[in-house]
């Protein structure tokens, strides 16, 4: 009920969508269709933890998956003919339909930083990024930020896969992460494994 309570607030926050299947995008302002975009991600994230979306293919149910899966799911809906081209790079800067954690930040998103002034200027759809040192070598972990458009409606939250086969995706306060989290897993600058917050290039100004 809290996550379906969530998702309503989130939609009543921005611009209404198309009610039909299928239909056409919207057109408009770019700021306007990212919006849509934007609610339509955070709708796709948060649908996840009440059950995982088959067409979300089980051997990419990771971090970095769930941020493709969302970012697709929302483009389909509203703006399907960015999808003729991938929508993300591979490690030589080429387009490709897949990216692990580590590509993605370094080639489809860009750094908005790591401080209070980034953590408060963050919208759905942005990123929390995190390295982990283990001994097989560094491990990257993505959470995807939702946050209403008017931020009095509800706190900004994190969604996230803990990247185990099977699990569950999870969700949390993104400020009781700031204060609370284990030491390694809290977004703030004395944290030597928080790489900071990022976004997408394509919603760059």
């Amino acid at each position: 009920m809290r996550v379906l309570s969530l998702i309503l607030v989130l939609a009543g926050a921005a611009p209404q969508a198309p009610s039909t299947p299928g239909a056409p995008a919207v057109a408009g302002p770019r700021e306007a269709r990212d919006v849509l975009l934007r609610r339509e991600l955070a709708q796709v994230a948060l649908a996840q933890l009440q059950k995982e979306d088959p067409a979300w293919h089980p051997e990419q149910r990771d971090c970095a998956g769930l941020v493709r899966f969302a970012y697709r799911s929302a483009h389909r809906r509203f703006f399907p003919e960015r999808l003729a081209r991938p929508l993300w790079s591979d490690v030589r800067g080429q387009p490709s339909e897949f990216a692990d954690a580590e590509t993605l930040l370094t080639r489809s998103f860009l750094p908005l930083g790591r401080d209070e002034a980034a953590l408060e200027a963050l919208r759905t759809g942005d990123l929390v990024a995190f390295r982990q040192e283990q001994e097989a070598g560094p491990a990257f972990h993505l959470m995807l930020v939702v946050r209403p458009e008017d931020k009095a409606h509800a706190p900004a939250r994190v969604v996230y896969h803990p990247g185990e086969k099977g699990a569950a995706v999870r969700t949390g306060v993104l400020h009781t992460l700031v204060t609370e989290a284990p030491i390694e897993w809290r977004p703030v600058p004395q944290n030597t494994a928080f790489l900071g917050f990022f976004r997408f290039k394509e919603w760059m100004p």
